[in-house]
């Protein structure tokens, strides 16, 4: 009997990477409950500090070839990758997480490869495919490409992230594929370098420049995670690749008002300088590429996370940083003060008053 009509009969089994972040056991404790799956093996290459509820946990590292030996035995026929993050889950440094996102995903990809019983692979990405430039779009859908390629750090991950899933979906094409490309994850409980960044006192920001940015929640993000790793309903379609957020943006001005954190306005030159010195404290990861985010912004497309995936998610951008906010506490000041600030500023002639505006609705013609 070969390994796919074995895992028919025993029934869905699901491996999921990076179980030991909060997301990826939040995911786990999910799927176990869906009534269509009989297993779900957790891995990661440290010890999760969160219960798992009955998964089985594996200690594993999706670098080394051990990954292949894994599905095999467990005969795994659905897997979720979610360890493609900006940030490492235990020791170490921009290294390990590039090498976890990029030879951990190819070790993983060739181990699928290989395995018969593999019929369904979901994959964690991110909105940082598109980069942000000057001269971006205003909205940006899955077939648009971006103006320049994120030229380091995550955005460039997941951007060879994805080359490596097109290229195992050819390889493989009896496989349902599909790519979730997640725009900024916020909640309650945050891992992003983005979340470090606006719990910071006080914000840096590029002066003239007030980008627009959109949110997702943690809730909508398991809630998505799910419906993918699922056969599709009637009428959608669970494989191919999808920009996931919630409705809406905000202004980056109007988040440090809700937060009641000031922003000091800097030069972009400065603005570089200071990512440096955040990083050295360790602070904040405050890369280029997270600096090009906080000038231009970056705006997708959901049409074909409703009309194709089928989801619709339960969180606004807004109400998804209002949960943030709640989750970080009171800032230094009311939010209502920060926002008089603001708009002082903003009329001034350098502060920001007619170059902010232009810069923030770049896109929007």
């Amino acid at each position: 009997m070969n390994d796919r009509r074995k895992a028919l009969i025993l029934g869905k089994i699901v491996l999921v990477t990076g179980a030991a972040r909060q997301l990826g056991g939040r995911f786990v404790r999910r799927i176990h409950r869906d009534p269509g799956v009989d297993r779900v093996i957790a891995l990661d290459a440290v010890t999760p500090g969160h219960q798992l509820g009955d998964a089985e946990f594996v200690l594993a590292d999706i670098r080394q070839s051990a990954i292949a030996r894994i599905l095999a035995e467990h005969s795994v026929d659905t897997v979720v990758h979610l360890d493609v993050s900006a940030k490492a889950s235990g020791a170490g440094g921009r290294t390990t997480v590039k090498e976890t996102n990029v030879i951990g995903t190819m070790q993983l990809l060739g181990a699928c490869q290989k395995s018969p019983a593999v019929q369904r692979l979901v994959v964690k990405s991110s909105t940082n495919v598109y980069g942000s430039a000057p001269r971006d779009p205003a909205v940006f859908t899955e077939t648009t490409p971006p103006k320049s390629l994120p030229s380091g750090g995550f955005a460039k991950d997941a951007v060879e992230v994805e080359g490596y899933v097109r290229g195992f979906a050819r390889r493989r094409p009896d496989v349902a594929v599909c790519v979730l490309r997640f725009a900024n994850i916020l909640g309650p409980e945050p891992d992003s370098p983005l979340a470090d960044y606006l719990t910071l006192p006080v914000l840096p920001t590029v002066l003239g420049y007030d980008p627009r940015l959109q949110f997702v929640h943690e809730d909508d993000v398991v809630d998505v995670l799910e419906i993918a790793a699922r056969e599709p309903r009637r009428g959608t379609l669970n494989s191919g690749t999808f920009n996931i957020a919630g409705d809406g943006v905000l202004l980056l001005s109007q988040c440090s008002r809700r937060l009641g954190r000031p922003t000091v306005p800097v030069l972009l030159p400065a603005v570089t300088w200071v990512g440096t010195a955040l990083r050295t404290i360790g602070m904040t990861d405050f890369s280029p590429e997270q600096i090009r985010l906080l000038t231009h912004g970056r705006v997708v497309s959901t049409v074909q996370m409703r009309e194709t995936l089928g989801f619709r998610p339960r969180f606004t951008t807004a109400e998804t940083f209002a949960e943030f906010a709640r989750s970080r506490g009171p800032g230094l000041l009311p939010p209502e003060r920060v926002g008089r600030a603001v708009g002082r500023l903003a009329e001034l002639p350098l502060g920001g008053g007619q170059a902010g505006t232009t810069h923030s609705t770049h896109g929007a013609r």
